[in-house]
């Protein structure tokens, strides 16, 4: 967004509205469940809780996977995206593994663990993942004995799934490219948010 507001055109400041409008639209339509956490939010942060503003942080969604899981509001973008393909369930296990690693409890980790097994991987879970046979069976064996890494191999297969398939799918999306354009118009220089000047011969 622009950095000093009242310096700038009225068409600078109604860009920039119009831009935080339709993310805020965007967002509002990923309807996210209790498992997803604190992504359900619409908050600007960073990962460093540094002040990151609105088109930063949109144009950096594109540059790489990572940047984006790394976003609250990216994270959010990606799943209304993904509900819209009918394949967010790939993110919501992703999340869950996040999640998964935080816990301290050996106790908490055990039954933890098999509440996303079952809901992720087992066959005919709610929220299956597509991963092959072995990563299954070698998650399922992992559990036997759960740690914080035992799911590593089928959150590393989903990861790689949604980065080269459906990441790029959200890039090229118009929703996405609708927003990349605001956030675009947003953080010009204020010679480029306002109408041309009349040249004067």
């Amino acid at each position: 967004m622009c950095r000093t507001l009242a310096a700038f055109p009225n068409t600078c400041l109604e860009r920039a509205k119009e831009f935080k409008t339709r993310l805020g639209i965007f967002l509002h339509k990923s309807d996210l469940g209790s498992n997803t956490g604190s992504i359900g939010k619409f908050e600007w942060s960073s990962k460093h809780g540094k002040e990151k503003n609105f088109s930063e942080d949109v144009l950096g969604w594109r540059e790489s996977f990572d940047l984006l899981l790394s976003s609250k509001n990216g994270v959010a973008a990606f799943h209304a995206f993904l509900k819209t393909e009918f394949s967010e369930e790939n993110l919501e296990f992703w999340l869950a593994c996040e999640e998964f690693k935080k816990i301290r409890s050996a106790t908490k980790l055990a039954s933890r663990a098999h509440r996303i097994f079952e809901e992720f991987i087992c066959s005919e879970a709610p929220k299956e993942v597509n991963i092959d046979h072995e990563t299954r069976e070698l998650t399922r064996m992992n559990l036997q004995a759960a740690t914080a890494t035992c799911f590593d191999t089928a959150q590393g297969k989903t990861h790689t799934l949604m980065e080269k398939d459906s990441y790029p799918r959200f890039l090229k999306s118009p929703a996405y490219r609708d927003l990349a354009a605001q956030a675009s118009a947003a953080s010009a220089p204020p010679s480029s948010c306002s109408l041309a000047e009349p040249s004067h011969t």
